[in-house]
């Protein structure tokens, strides 16, 4: 049997929990499993590092970043393996580059090309536990990268989907939960979910799982499971599948919220072929993730808008002030909101899951703005001062 864990950053935060985590591992390979573990760096590693550069100066180089930031994995999987290799048990680290991780060129948002995982299997084979660092590669001329937010995350289900084998992400909480139990304390577990589900919730800001890991453990049918770190009984936790085997959804699973949103608008653009295709070129040129797209005409001229971070729209704002072939555009930005997403697959066969969401919020008073839905969700943005009150009326409402 084949099993690739993953433990994220909280989980190798000091040496001792490291230690417990090879303990765990250790036994886990003496009853004869085969064991790939994914690790992320300790604790706030990255956030040290991300300070050094800066000292450094202003200027940040992303290829130098990742560099950087790629040590902080590498400090992790050595120690661990001296963990595991003390338990008796024999260990071998791997950077991203000698587990076969190829990816392209987009330096700190990296994505897997393919993966040579011949010598992962030949450790394997030879008895050893593999300790993979997460979030990083290496692309085919040699140069480190990382793979963005969650990315070791991603490295392990593309690990176990090479590896043809179940993946298991650990974490400080012990399941996903219908709604982040920070803002609303009476969240229920969900034991299990579609994979449909889980990257509608991931990516509209559930924090467990990583819309990536989600999407790729669907395509290569990885079923995934979350949960507490060293917390054995499984029933705790949250399998991630196909079908959840339910005779009967209810109409919403959870419910994802995101800060710090923006809806940007282009106005006033010529009702012609080109307007579109143009202002997606901006869009792809400053590799901006995009969400509830807009397109609509008045008086023979196209408004066009979507959502993003307030990050990326602050940057989008930048690129067009310092472009003056794009100044003919008119930009409005409205930052600072609040994006709220209703998720279920019995929004498929359920009616009125919109209306009594939206007639919930006009009771109370609750403005909502750009709203789009899809077979399975429902997202609209609203103020950032509405969000905890929204939270609290849907999640009573639909029993979340």
């Amino acid at each position: 049997m084949r099993l690739v864990h993953k433990y994220g950053g909280s989980s190798v935060a000091t040496p001792e929990q490291i230690v417990a985590i090879a303990e765990y591992v250790a036994q886990l390979a003496k009853e004869g499993c085969q064991m790939v573990v994914v690790a992320s760096a300790m604790g706030k590693t990255t956030n040290r590092l991300i300070e050094l550069a800066k000292s450094m100066g202003p200027k940040k180089n992303k290829r130098e970043m990742d560099a950087l930031l790629s040590t902080g994995e590498i400090q992790t999987v050595s120690l661990l393996a001296m963990a595991i290799e003390n338990q008796g048990v024999p260990a071998v680290s791997m950077t991203g580059f000698q587990s076969g991780f190829i990816t392209n060129d987009v330096h700190s948002k990296a994505f897997i090309k393919d993966i040579d995982a011949e010598r992962v299997e030949k450790e394997l084979v030879s008895g050893k536990v593999v300790v993979m660092a997460g979030f990083q590669g290496i692309t085919e001329s040699g140069d480190i990268t990382t793979l963005g937010r969650g990315g070791s995350d991603t490295t392990a289900v593309a690990i176990a989907a090479k590896l043809k084998c179940d993946c298991e992400i650990y974490t400080d909480v012990e399941s996903v939960c219908t709604v982040d139990p920070r803002v609303y304390p009476n969240a229920k577990k969900i034991h299990k979910i579609t994979y449909d589900e889980m990257m509608e919730m991931a990516a509209s800001g559930a924090g467990v799982l990583e819309t990536r890991c989600v999407e790729l453990a669907k395509k290569y049918g990885v079923r995934l499971y979350l949960g507490k770190t060293l917390e054995k009984d499984k029933t705790k936790g949250t399998y991630v599948m196909e079908n959840t085997n339910f005779f009967e959804s209810m109409p919403v699973t959870g419910m994802s919220i995101k800060h710090n949103t923006s809806i940007v608008s282009f106005r006033h653009l010529e009702q012609t072929a080109d307007s579109s295709a143009k202002i997606f070129k901006i869009i792809s040129d400053n590799n901006i993730n995009l969400d509830m797209i807009n397109q609509n005409m008045f008086d023979g001229k196209i408004a066009f808008s979507f959502s993003c971070s307030d990050e990326q729209a602050e940057e989008l704002a930048q690129y067009l002030t310092t472009h003056k072939a794009e100044e003919n555009i008119v930009l409005d930005i409205r930052s600072g909101l609040t994006k709220i997403t209703l998720t279920g697959v019995g929004m498929a066969t359920h009616t009125g899951v919109a209306a009594s969401a939206f007639s919930l919020l006009s009771q109370n008073g609750i403005p909502y703005y750009q709203i789009t839905t899809s077979e399975i969700s429902i997202t609209f943005t609203i103020d950032r001062e509405n969000s905890d009150k929204t939270v609290n009326l849907l999640a009573d409402y639909f029993n979340l």
